[in-house]
């Protein structure tokens, strides 16, 4: 999965699932860019109960609460937990986090935002 070029933009992982269907729904986007905040620069204020709403480009709305947020190195990140195949319609949010090294151009762990489906 690839995060896009454009910051403004996200990546949906299209080999997982897709709201309203089972499995994990996987979005990534930047924390931030060389130009200033990125899409994902408020990911860091979601905490568990939060409702997160993902519109999709035919207009389609689906609703989900925060059920965990985690800051992992990115030597160890959760692949498995993040991508493998469940029985229910979950989101997880992806970006970067930690601290950016300037040297590598690069954060040293990413945030993941774990979501589950409501109404």
């Amino acid at each position: 999965m690839e995060v896009p070029v454009d910051a403004d933009d996200v990546g949906w992982f299209t080999g997982g699932g897709r709201p309203g269907g089972r499995g994990p729904t996987v979005v990534a986007g930047h924390v931030d860019s060389a130009s200033g905040p990125a899409v994902f620069a408020r990911l860091d204020e979601l905490v568990v109960g939060d409702e997160v709403v993902l519109t999709d480009v035919d207009g389609g709305v689906a609703r989900y609460v925060v059920s965990e947020v985690v800051d992992v190195p990115k030597a160890e990140f959760p692949t498995a937990r993040v991508f493998g195949a469940q029985p229910t319609d979950e989101l997880r949010l992806i970006t970067c986090g930690g601290v950016f090294d300037r040297g590598s151009g690069h954060y040293d762990q990413n945030r993941v935002v774990f979501a589950d489906r409501v109404g």
